[in-house]
């Protein structure tokens, strides 16, 4: 029977036991559950499955599923755990790998084997044999050809102005 419901899932009762286990809203279905609220409420019967137990601060905590039981039968459709450790695996897949990631610094700081250019690798390389090369501008290049294209733009706009008016 449904005790209380929280934000993160259900802590139910046990028939027989003064102990109540808690179904996590990962283990309420096999479909994503924001709201555990949505699927039981408080006095609902319902069945589980012991899926672990924890012993944290002298206390045991249990871990309960009702994904990996049917809810009309009471049917384990989990008998050998293959589902739950499927789930487990999932999990440790998806580790943090922020710490080797290339960042674009690594990157502008290699030098091409194929062209000898800055800025990639001989994988991404464009370059035919015998054909032009390019490589990166730096940044002080850069900003002086941006401020240069600018003053270019700013005349020619004003040179176009006059011109549509002798036009009218």
């Amino acid at each position: 029977q449904v005790a209380t419901v929280t934000e993160y899932g259900a802590f139910i009762k046990i028939p027989g036991c003064r102990k109540q286990g808690l179904v996590h809203r990962t283990h309420m279905s096999s479909c994503r559950v924001d709201k555990p609220s949505e699927i039981v409420d408080v006095g609902d019967k319902v069945w589980v499955k012991l899926i672990g137990k924890e012993m944290k601060d002298d206390k045991l905590k249990l871990s309960l599923s009702m994904k990996v039981v049917n809810q009309g039968t009471g049917k384990d459709l989990d008998p050998n755990n293959v589902s739950l450790d499927q789930d487990e695996r999932k999990k440790r897949m998806f580790r943090d790998y922020t710490s080797q990631k290339i960042t674009l610094e690594a990157v502008l700081n290699t030098v091409c084997k194929k062209c000898g250019c800055k800025g990639h690798f001989a994988k991404e390389c464009f370059v035919q044999p015998g054909g032009t090369k390019y490589s990166l501008i730096p940044e002080e290049e850069e900003e002086e050809v941006a401020a240069a294209g600018f003053e270019r733009e700013k005349k020619t706009t004003l040179a176009d102005n006059p011109s549509k008016k002798r036009k009218k």
